[in-house]
């Protein structure tokens, strides 16, 4: 199949997303719409839906009143909070434009983003964040206003002046078709470009979705705790889409409390990237190691893929015995580390694999993976509770349409696409196909459901000396889920044969090491520790045994470095800057291509 559209089933109710915090107020004023935490305290607080309306009235009344006028642009620079959300509330009712901005972002990231956008105000999260700002203040001559969280200044300015005729004139003016947010891409090659993402945009999307998932958005107890950055496009959807379907909705600002912070919320949906994912499993299986039990969670995790992948066939009555019992020593533990109602979970930013996928929904948590961009606001395709397929990113939602072009790219039309580039027609007349597709520059396939799988990014094809093609992503994916592994880059663009750069996860090597008879192994020592060199051939060769052998991996190098956002190797949406890479481990890469070393060998026996 070439193409699947799927009709739209709804339209939505309101005229713009400040509308939504009203209809919750009016229809259901008393139910729970967020529960926060104050600075501090380990206790949930709830906040009512007629509450977030008048907090949200308020700051975006005081907004206007300090000065600015409709279509403005204010930029929100913080970690997940309930204030973020507030904000953002506050923008839309206001007729304001947010402009979101990576809380980790460098000096130069930020003043990129407030000089292109514009921006007259910004509301920052810490002292750390004004500081940043007020570097680059001199290079933004349009920025008047600088309001940080931490001190206070939301509250004073919600408690100050405020003009509430300039927000009911915003409410009346405000259309689906106005420009509600301003999301710059990670921009891992050249200047991060500012995708116009309008009102109509999220609504429409938000709407579709909510009928497509019913099992998930009409629950009467419906809950998510958001605790990724909320200036990615993922995740700012499923805000909208959680206080357009009246979820009760929480914030996670530290992803290292993560685990407590679901525990003591228990969302009955989870977001999260597939790292997320991967980090508690290995979790699960270092710690079921080091307390001697790594063999039962084998064999669990061994009958979890099993049984998930007989849901799809025919199940035997021993399966099925083993997992039940599995189920009470194992599963049910995960189950409750998740809070305890969790059924599901949405995957995004990147492939999740099939052995992730199989185990979770075995073990009781069903992760529905999807796709999309910044420029789609955010999901295109999205499996569902009823239509699951794993290895795949499911089906259109409503009001898509997803085409492929003759060289295997992926074409999108549909309600969530953006309408442009900010300030850059050049860049937008090139993204879009002459009868309106939009290019999104990866690779997929579309079987006769009209299922999509994502094979690989177009601009990361690699062509070796010998003229192969060779799509990196699935090989990374698969030596990315050992517990070892942080990060892998496979390379190979005009070299004899295809390689990977691996790194370590430095809170993993410890306690692999005890799991392994390596007590003493440090971040330093594995680099060069054989056992750790086979089990990652081991990875290797798991990799290789999907692809072509003119496609396998035949080198690896263990690097002394990781890529982090900190070392500038990673975007704040977590994806490889490869060009960067390669020029920064230049050596490793001349010393894998340099005769003598021959293929990497294979191992037999060891196992994870």
């Amino acid at each position: 199949m070439r193409e699947k559209s799927v009709p739209v089933v709804t339209t939505a109710t309101e005229a713009h997303l400040g509308l939504l915090t009203a209809r919750n107020a009016r229809l259901r004023p008393d139910r729970v719409a967020f529960s926060r935490r104050a600075p501090g305290s380990l206790v949930w607080e709830d906040v009512t839906a007629r509450q977030f309306h008048d907090e949200v009235r308020a700051l975006g009344a005081a907004m206007r009143a300090a000065g600015l006028a409709f279509g403005d642009r204010v930029a929100i620079m913080s970690r997940t909070r309930y204030e973020w959300t507030l904000t953002d509330f506050a923008l839309w009712t206001a007729g304001l434009v947010g402009v979101p901005v990576y809380e980790t972002s460098s000096a130069d990231q930020v003043r990129w983003i407030l000089a292109d956008s514009g921006a007259r105000a910004i509301v920052v999260e810490s002292a750390d964040h004004a500081a940043t700002v007020a570097s680059v203040r001199a290079e933004c001559p349009q920025l008047e206003h600088v309001w940080q969280i931490d001190a206070g200044d939301l509250d004073r300015l919600a408690a100050g002046p405020q003009d509430q005729a300039a927000l009911d004139e915003a409410g009346d003016r405000t259309a689906t078709t106005d420009l509600a947010t301003i999301i710059y891409t990670s921009g891992t090659t050249g200047l991060p470009k500012g995708c116009e993402l309008t009102h109509g945009n999220f609504l429409e999307l938000s709407a579709n979705a909510i009928d497509t998932l019913p099992e998930i958005t009409r629950r009467p107890d419906a809950s998510t705790l958001l605790f990724l950055p909320l200036a990615h496009v993922l995740a700012r959807f499923i805000q909208v889409l959680t206080v357009d379907a009246g979820f009760r909705v929480g914030h996670a600002p530290d992803i290292k409390t993560l685990l407590p912070d679901v525990g003591s919320f228990q969302p009955t949906l989870l977001l999260a990237v597939p790292r997320v994912f991967e980090k508690i499993y290995n979790s699960l299986d270092a710690k079921a190691t080091t307390e001697g039990k790594g063999r039962i969670f084998t064999m669990a995790a061994a009958t979890s893929i099993s049984y998930s992948r007989a849901l799809d066939g025919r199940m035997s009555p021993l399966l099925r015995a083993r997992h039940k019992l599995f189920d009470v020593l194992v599963y049910s533990k995960l189950r409750a580390a998740l809070g305890g109602q969790c059924a599901f979970a949405i995957s995004g930013g990147a492939p999740l694999g099939e052995r992730l996928g199989h185990f979770y929904r075995g073990a009781g948590v069903t992760i529905l993976e999807g796709y999309g961009l910044t420029e789609t606001t955010a999901p295109t395709n999205v499996n569902t509770p009823s239509f699951t397929t794993i290895g795949t990113v499911g089906q259109p939602l409503p009001g898509t349409s997803t085409r492929l072009a003759d060289d295997g790219e992926l074409l999108i039309k549909g309600v969530g696409v953006f309408r442009g580039y900010f300030n850059n027609p050049t860049a937008t007349a090139e993204a879009f196909t002459a009868d309106g597709w939009f290019h999104t520059g990866d690779l997929g396939a579309i079987d006769d459901a009209g299922r999509l799988t994502i094979t690989g990014r177009k601009k990361e094809i690699l062509v070796t000396a010998g003229g192969k093609n060779v799509a990196p992503a699935p090989l990374e994916d698969i030596i990315r889920a050992h517990p070892l592994v942080s990060q892998c880059m496979v390379i190979g663009d005009r070299k004899p044969f295809i390689a990977a750069l691996i790194t370590l996860d430095p809170e993993m090597v410890p306690l692999w090491g005890q799991a392994h008879g390596l007590a003493d192994l440090t971040l330093e020592s594995a680099r060069t520790d054989e056992t750790v060199r086979q089990h990652l051939q081991m990875a290797v060769d798991r990799a290789n045994a999907r692809v072509s052998r003119a496609e396998a991996i035949r080198k690896f190098a263990i690097l002394d470095g990781d890529f982090t956002e900190e070392s500038g190797h990673l975007t704040p949406s977590l994806k490889v800057k490869r060009a960067l890479v390669m020029k920064d481990y230049a050596q490793a890469i001349h010393e894998l291509y340099a005769e003598s070393r021959g293929p990497a060998r294979p191992t037999d026996a060891p196992t994870d």
